[in-house]
């Protein structure tokens, strides 16, 4: 299945905050550099300009957040990859506020899976999901194993991809591919 617009963007953004991040290239000619190697839409590019655009305008408050709650772990000691979706993920929802919570941590781990090493989705995941509870936003719980407890659906949107998976994981007695 093809990546939404938006996902594609999110990578675009990524990429390109990575690049800034390790090299120091100027936020905006690496975004429009990666633009010309997509075949973005424009509605898509013009998401992630404004992405990109708030997160490198907001970075002090969103390390601060970062920072506090990933105590364990410095900035400067993070990976860059787990850094920069952090970024990403709670600009867009705690300062954006157009992405609904979930959404954002959803294409958070799904970009953490995507570019980041093997324990980043769960990493990314922990952060977030503590700083979406202590502003008392609704987080959707992981079925635990051994028990009928299952995880709160919402919308297909608010699931990403994740949810769609997890439906056609092809568990006992489904017919499924596993993706």
């Amino acid at each position: 299945m093809a990546a939404s617009v938006r996902h594609r963007a999110r990578m675009l953004v990524l990429q390109t905050l990575y690049e800034v991040d390790l090299v120091g290239h100027a936020p905006g000619q690496v975004l429009q550099r990666h633009f010309q190697n997509s075949s973005l839409p424009t509605g898509g590019e013009r998401f992630a300009s404004q992405l990109l655009s708030g997160v490198v305008a907001n970075q002090a408050r969103l390390d601060e957040l970062i920072e506090r709650y990933a105590p364990e772990w410095p900035l400067d000691q993070m990976a860059p990859i787990d850094r920069n979706v952090l970024r990403i993920a709670i600009f867009e929802f705690m300062l954006d506020g157009e992405t609904p919570v979930k959404v954002a941590i959803n294409e958070a781990v799904e970009l953490a899976k995507k570019f980041g090493a093997d324990s980043s989705p769960r990493f990314v995941n922990g952060v977030l999901g503590s700083l979406a509870a202590s502003i008392g936003a609704p987080v959707a719980r992981r079925r635990r194993r051994g028990t009928g407890e299952r995880r709160s659906r919402g919308t297909e949107e608010e699931q990403g991809s994740e949810g769609a998976r997890e439906r056609g994981s092809g568990g006992a007695g489904e017919q499924g591919s596993g993706k």
